[in-house]
């Protein structure tokens, strides 16, 4: 690594260390100007790795690979069609947090959740039994975060753009489980982000941990008594992390829960909490912690009847829309303007009133988009794992036809293609749709979403 135009660790922040770790200190400084590890976590959509590199298990993540050097995804069809995550693997542990405590028929809310990669390992635990609210504050971000939740292909998980004080208030003793991974200074990121070395400052951290109770505090009555409540940063001073933890077991109430790791793992625990350290493990700075709020006798959360107006679904292209699923029944189906939304029957309830005073900025999945007399796929039913793959006539993309499809390019027709919706595939995965209309494919996948730049 050139470090010739690094910016230095800060001052304040070593003293810091210094106090903290001791003459280890000195370790994690030099740890912090290594190059960073990549990782990568496997969606179920796909079994086999691919990359033309060595690669290492995750110790504390079953479908967690370290790489051993660092691909262009953008040239990867399949990071397009959602068959992994690039995820920093210290963060996966907390796979260890869920497999301990949430049922898979759990109500989740993933507060901070943007850009993604714990909300699709979330959806990924609770399958098709549970519910992830997927939440993200700052609007730039949300998006990104609805991407990454289609592409990962669950159908269980509403996106939501809300303020933590807005679930606290209307939520009340709803979640079985709340991830507050909450904004923080970055300690954790030094490795990686120069302009988190550069924005640090003792008045950050103390104003970090300060919105961090304040964010804690606003969420905290949408979970139920008895419910669990995991708290992480990717930081390592104590104001953000033992001293918040510690607040959160005294003063809002709640018993501090052990989480299961290997001593070999690295993985070194504090007086509260559990800290991943670069010098010590494989991986960015994280921390994190589990408790479960005191149990006690509630009022539990009551579904009103929704008090919006819902347009009816059209049962003609209903009846279309539903041979494309392979458990048509498992999926409620509503309608806004021309498109046609799916989500999870077993909550059709509940989605639809939260739905009534949330800003969603998706439900489940888009289904179809009623297009002049007929009805049309939208993409992100290309990427549900739920989709009925014998329903399309499928279309094999060689590795340029596939990076042509992915920059929202037109593809050459092929003679023995039928006229309509085409279903593309690159490796054995589906990528999108397209359309055939005699002369040409017509491109069908998201604008927004197209690769920009190779």
């Amino acid at each position: 690594m050139d470090n010739s135009n690094k910016p230095v660790l800060p001052i304040e922040f070593i003293d810091s260390m210094h106090q903290e770790l001791g003459s280890e200190a000195v370790q994690l400084f030099r740890a912090l100007e290594t190059d960073p590890v990549t990782s990568i976590r496997l969606n179920d959509k796909m079994d086999t790795l691919t990359f033309d590199c060595d690669c290492e298990e995750v110790p504390w993540h079953i479908d967690g690979y370290y790489l051993s050097e660092r691909p262009q995804f953008t040239l990867d069809p399949l990071f397009h069609a959602g068959c992994y995550y690039v995820q920093e693997a210290s963060s996966m542990f907390l796979q260890q947090a869920l497999d301990q405590y949430v049922d898979a028929d759990s109500i989740v809310l993933d507060l901070c959740a943007a850009p993604g990669g714990k909300s699709t390992m979330i959806s990924q635990h609770l399958g098709e039994e549970g519910l992830l609210i997927s939440n993200e504050v700052v609007r730039q971000r949300v998006f990104i975060l609805s991407e990454n939740i289609q592409k990962w292909g669950n159908g269980n998980t509403i996106v939501t753009h809300n303020q933590a004080s807005e679930f606290g208030e209307k939520c009340k003793n709803l979640f079985d489980c709340i991830l507050v991974d909450a904004p923080c200074s970055g300690e954790g990121m030094f490795r990686k982000d120069m302009e988190a070395r550069t924005e640090w400052s003792v008045k950050n951290v103390n104003m970090c941990a300060e919105r961090q109770r304040s964010i804690l505090m606003n969420v905290w009555d949408s979970l139920k008594p008895g419910g669990v409540m995991i708290y992480s940063t990717c930081t390592f001073n104590r104001e953000e992390d033992e001293e918040n933890a510690a607040w959160i077991a005294e003063c809002l109430g709640a018993d501090i829960l052990p989480l299961d790791y290997d001593p070999e793992w690295g993985i070194v625990e504090g007086e509260v909490g559990y800290h991943f350290y670069p010098h010590r493990t494989k991986g960015e700075g994280f921390y994190i912690c589990a408790f479960r709020k005191y149990d006690e006798e509630f009022a539990p959360f009551k579904v009103h009847e929704a008090k919006m107006r819902m347009l009816p679904v059209n049962t003609e292209y209903e009846k279309i829309a539903r041979t494309w699923l392979q458990h048509p029944d498992h999926w409620a189906i509503r309608q806004s303007d021309r498109f046609m939304t799916a989500y999870p029957m077993k909550y059709k309830a509940l989605i639809d009133y939260l739905s009534s005073f949330l800003t969603c900025i998706s439900l489940g999945f888009g289904l179809g988009e009623e297009r002049g007399k007929g009805i049309a796929p939208q993409h992100s039913l290309s990427m549900l794992k739920d989709l009925r793959r014998e329903a399309f006539t499928e279309y094999k993309l060689s590795y340029e036809q596939a990076l042509s499809y992915l920059r929202t390019e037109a593809l050459p027709p092929e003679a023995n293609l039928p006229k309509g919706i085409i279903l593309l595939t690159y490796e054995g995965i589906v990528l999108g749709f397209a359309k055939n209309v005699g002369n040409r494919l017509n491109n069908l996948y998201p604008n927004e979403w197209r690769i920009r730049n190779l």
